[in-house]
């Protein structure tokens, strides 16, 4: 194999694929990257469970395969000049070249190399920006727990030209809802994809149009050449939009950025297990916490209230993430009592982002 590529292209490519390489593999090879040149070069990864592709501009002077130590190479190809690369392959070695600096890497055997799966049929697509912004404000709310697969998942639910993503790890939930562009607008789908997959593919595909493919148990995502596919996991999800809807007696209107600001500052002398109340009456809403080997801290900030005063409490990491997924200028916290759980949303009559999260009792 010899091929010629652009250094910030490899590298784009390179880093894309090398997200998803496993960090105890199954077999010394799920560790390697697939180069493979023909028309262009295509790079690939995979571990049984996710795949990555990415198709880049290259010069072939001779096709062939090569399978590289995938950390490796990556580390290898971000540390180079900004130059042309030439790959060349002779043996069981191959050679980077570019500019001065030159790698010879030793090959893995491609043969062993796993099939990937082919990319499911498309279904969708959505703006890469809107496609990051909602992974983000709902993974928040998915648990780090493997123990329990579905709590660490990110529900996608499809109704024509809706879709809702959701999260739980059974203290919170976060859910938003945005327009999509299906090709179909009838067929309503449902798929739980793993929340820390989910999050890497969406941050790496903010920019430009977002293909969304569904079939055979796999989902796929595709961007400007770049792809992968991940292995859905079971079906079974809470009702979460049961949880979502109610009759709250009380709302609070707050403005957000002010409100994180407090909570953030009155938080630094709560201790691991200690809450954060607030005492919402007309007018305002008083922020405290305290530690029992630190201190206190409080704070009075503007608040519109409906409804009869209330002091509820929270964890404040939980308050403060489900704070950050608030998109609108003001947040809405809807309440009922200091053991209910509290609703956080968008400002507005129909706010697409809602965040549910468990209220501290009270000594």
């Amino acid at each position: 194999m010899k091929v010629q590529v652009n250094r910030d292209v490899l590298a784009e490519a390179v880093g894309w694929c090398a997200r998803v390489l496993p960090t105890r593999p199954a077999l010394p090879v799920l560790t390697g990257l697939l180069l493979d040149a023909s028309g262009g070069l295509r790079i690939s990864a995979f571990d049984y469970d996710v795949s990555a592709r990415a198709d880049v501009d290259a010069a072939v002077a001779e096709p062939g395969q090569v399978l590289l130590p995938g950390r490796v190479l990556a580390e290898i190809v971000r540390s180079l000049p900004g130059e042309v690369v030439d790959i060349t392959t002779s043996g069981t070695e191959a050679v980077l070249t570019c500019g001065s600096a030159e790698f010879g890497l030793l090959t893995m055997p491609a043969d062993d190399f796993p099939i990937l799966p082919p990319m499911p049929a498309k279904v969708g697509a959505i703006g890469g920006g809107l496609f990051a912004s909602a992974v983000a404000q709902v993974a928040v709310a998915a648990s780090r727990d493997n123990t329990l697969p579905m709590l660490t998942a990110i529900r996608i639910d499809t109704d024509g030209v809706n879709m809702t993503m959701a999260a739980t790890d059974r203290y919170r939930i976060a859910a938003r809802d945005f327009l999509w562009h299906p090709e179909a607008e009838t067929a309503n789908q449902g798929a739980m994809i793993p929340a820390k997959v989910l999050v890497d593919v969406a941050k790496s595909l903010r920019a430009g149009e977002v293909s969304v493919c569904l079939g055979g148990n796999v989902a796929g995502f595709e961007s400007a050449g770049k792809s992968t596919t991940v292995r859905l996991l079971d079906e079974q999800f809470i009702d979460y939009r049961a949880r979502l809807t109610g009759n709250w007696g009380i709302t609070a209107t707050v403005g957000v950025q002010p409100f994180l600001e407090a909570i953030r500052r009155v938080a630094l002398v709560s201790g691991s297990n200690s809450a954060v109340r607030l005492s919402f009456s007309q007018g305002q809403v008083l922020i405290q916490a305290a530690g029992d080997e630190i201190g206190r801290g409080a704070e009075v900030m503007a608040a519109e209230l409906d409804g009869d005063d209330i002091l509820i409490a929270f964890q404040p990491h939980f308050l403060l993430e489900g704070l950050a997924g608030v998109e609108t200028e003001q947040a809405v916290l809807h309440l009922e009592s200091p053991t209910r759980p509290a609703l956080i949303t968008d400002a507005g009559d129909d706010p697409a982002f809602r965040y549910l999260v468990m209220s501290l009792r009270l000594p």
